[in-house]
């Protein structure tokens, strides 16, 4: 197929912000598809849904723009594009896709030759496309901050989130300890190639845990996937030198002690993956392939009853807002 290939595709459309999730009303459209000069049509086999995709179509993301196709992760086959690419198995992610751009959520989707990755051979399509946000958001955390080595320990605020599994499971393949928090009595409901310690937050104290845990020494990186509510936990918990990630936030004003900080030599990085381009997507995901290859890193299982035609994207955006603990996809 060649570059001027244009093909009818189905997608989900949003024309305007919804006042709420009930109130979201995606519909299927056709809309003509064709790429241009370094660009590949993809034909979409499975895309993530993503709590990013809901929050934008309420407005919880002012830049996002209307109208537009949701979805920011995929994994589909190349149809049209150069002749190397045709009929690969590709798999990407995007902060840009389905909040600026067109995004993923239909059958076929048109993106930079540059930003797709071949996905690898031991993952299905639905897996594939379930990698994408979580994974990336953990990895450019961990790129920022620094990738924990064998020997730290990596304290993970929110350990049952996706994002806080991707990150338990990069650090764990790293070689760091890795101990979580959650908010109640539960076991580490991710997978990962070393075992992961769950602290209760609401029965425990969670830095004298962490001290006692280390020999005293306190934890070299805090992932704090929630924000304020664990701040002062985290902030406490760290080693001299320690480094604390956030990526999230519920009330954005928290108590700064600049004594502790300065005393503990802490360092703080934010990570804003909706800021990530295409392309910087790509290479982040491309440092986490050797990791699935090998398989010390697992992709999300996709459950059955988690597969959501397009025909069901309001029961969908609405599920990924609410209880649904299951990665979510779209099979167009």
């Amino acid at each position: 197929m060649s570059h001027s290939q244009n093909v009818e595709a189905r997608v989900l459309r949003l024309a305007e912000k919804a006042a709420s999730i009930e109130a979201v009303a995606p519909r299927v459209e056709t809309r003509g598809l064709a790429p241009r000069e370094g660009e590949i049509l993809i034909e979409i086999l499975a895309a993530a849904i993503n709590p990013s995709d809901a929050k934008a179509a309420i407005g919880m993301m002012p830049h996002a723009v209307f109208p537009r196709t949701p979805g920011r992760d995929y994994c589909g086959v190349v149809r049209a594009g150069p002749a190397r690419l045709i009929g690969r198995e590709m798999f990407g992610s995007s902060g840009k896709l389905g909040i600026t751009l067109d995004g993923t959520h239909g059958t076929h989707l048109v993106i930079e030759e540059t930003a797709a990755l071949e996905k690898p051979a031991n993952l299905s399509s639905a897996e594939a496309a379930g990698i994408g946000v979580p994974f990336v958001t953990a990895a450019e955390g961990f790129r920022r901050a620094g990738f924990p080595k064998p020997g730290e320990t990596v304290l993970i605020m929110g350990i049952n989130g996706k994002v806080g599994q991707a990150a338990a499971q990069i650090a764990a393949w790293k070689g760091a300890r890795v101990i979580g928090v959650a908010r109640r009595d539960e076991a580490f409901a991710g997978e990962a190639c070393a075992p992961v310690e769950v602290l209760n937050s609401t029965t425990m104290d969670i830095p004298a845990c962490v001290r006692e845990l280390t020999g005293g020494k306190g934890a070299d990186i805090v992932y704090n996937t929630v924000g304020d509510p664990y701040y002062e936990q985290g902030t406490k918990s760290l080693a001299i030198g320690g480094r604390q990630i956030f990526i999230s936030a519920i009330n954005k004003i928290v108590q700064f002690d600049i004594f502790a900080f300065y005393r503990g030599r802490h360092a703080y990085f934010g990570v804003d993956s909706l800021a990530l381009t295409t392309t910087e997507t790509s290479n982040a995901l491309a440092e986490l392939l050797p990791g699935f290859a090998s398989g010390h890193l697992k992709p999300f299982p996709i459950a059955q009853h988690a597969i959501y035609p397009l025909e069901r994207a309001r029961e969908a955006y609405a599920a990924v807002l609410g209880s649904a603990r299951d990665r979510l996809v779209f099979k167009p």
